[in-house]
């Protein structure tokens, strides 16, 4: 494959928008949705990792492309519990969106890698009807970001390996309400950073980290993170993992990651997640992956109907089949949210207040290939 065809081909594959916790989406690949993303900074199982810890370059093959899919599904729907705002409830606020990641590493040295990569980190998308009792507060918003991650990795020694990542993003804001219409689009820099220490053939450690960006948008949204200037700050995340092979068929994976929300403007708490996840080689060409995490939400009585999100249980399921020149990566999850409520007020006396009924859905495959 030509380097001018594997560009395009990455350039094509732009993402669209996937909630998490707060707006920050950790669906940037197929591959870790099958143990919900334990040891996301040392499992360096394909070029995806340059998102997630670019020191991972240095454990793939000398050239590797990693094109994915994931679909999200997120309910929530609205009860009322006391409102003074007249109108239904609003029907199921969420949607299914399609989000694309598309991933290329290149080693130029045999201590040396290269690689780009294109993902979406914030996004999130909420849709009510149009005669909902909370039409005054919100009715349509939506968040999205594309990031392009050009990145470089070097191995220091058999041990140890570092990476580091320059980002480009651009955001988008739209927001509907009552009779008001706003859109707007800011662009930022960031980078990301990583270390990777193999304690031995059959352990590593991946410490990584992402830094925050500030956008400049329209002050008007009625968005929380957005401040009396129209600056959006996204926090910056830290993630610690380990990755581990137990015997020859069995490997397991854990991961910690703190993600600094109290420096975003209307957020009360920092956000934490923590997440364990398995696999089981059946052969040389088929494996089972499985995991469970805990995220603990930034969010508490402060939310608003804009995105009503708390504290989410993912249960993980998924699979790889190893290919001669690469492998195919597939994995389900189901998230248990617990149950938001909202409680808001504006200065014309009118009051919404209500809790949610709220799940996710996460569908994915990747696609690998060594050339």
């Amino acid at each position: 494959m030509k380097k001018t065809n594997i560009v395009a081909c990455l350039l094509a594959c732009a993402p669209t928008g996937s909630p998490a916790d707060g707006f920050r989406s950790l669906e940037q690949n197929a591959s870790g949705l099958g143990v919900a993303y334990a040891g996301s900074a040392a499992v360096a199982d394909n070029a995806s990792t340059l998102h997630y810890n670019p020191a991972g370059m240095t454990l793939l093959p000398e050239r590797q492309i990693s094109l994915g899919l994931a679909g999200t599904r997120h309910e929530y729907a609205f009860d009322d519990r006391g409102s003074t705002t007249t109108g239904r409830d609003g029907g199921d606020a969420g949607h299914w969106r399609m989000q694309p990641n598309a991933y290329l590493s290149w080693a130029v040295h045999p201590d040396w890698v290269t690689g780009l990569g294109i993902s979406s980190p914030f996004s999130f998308h909420t849709d009510y009807d149009n005669d909902w009792r909370g039409r005054q507060f919100a009715l349509e918003t939506r968040l999205r970001a594309w990031n392009l991650n050009p990145s470089v990795a070097y191995k220091l020694s058999g041990q140890i390996s570092l990476g580091f990542g320059i980002d480009y993003q651009k955001l988008k804001l739209e927001a509907n309400w009552a009779d008001q219409h706003r859109s707007d689009t800011d662009a930022a820099w960031g980078w990301n950073a990583g270390v990777l220490f193999a304690l031995s053939p059959a352990m590593r450690v991946g410490v990584a980290y992402r830094s925050a960006m500030t956008f400049d948008l329209d002050p008007a949204f009625p968005l929380q993170g957005i401040d009396h200037d129209g600056k959006l700050k996204t926090p910056g995340v830290f993630t610690v993992s380990v990755w581990q092979q137990i015997t020859d068929r069995w490997e397991a994976m854990g991961d910690i990651s703190h993600t600094r929300w109290k420096t975003v403007d209307g957020y009360s708490e920092n956000g934490w997640r923590f997440a364990w996840g398995a696999a089981y080689t059946h052969n040389p060409g088929w494996k089972t992956k499985f995991g469970i995490a805990y995220e603990h939400g930034p969010l508490r009585h402060d939310r608003t109907v804009a995105l009503p999100d708390h504290h989410r249980l993912w249960l993980s399921l998924g699979g790889q089949y190893r290919l001669a020149k690469g492998a195919l990566d597939f994995g389900y999850a189901y998230q248990w949210v617990k149950t938001p409520d909202v409680d808001q007020s504006q200065d014309n006396g009118l009051r919404l207040r209500g809790d949610y009924d709220a799940s996710g859905h996460v569908l994915g495959v990747q696609y690998t290939l060594d050339f």
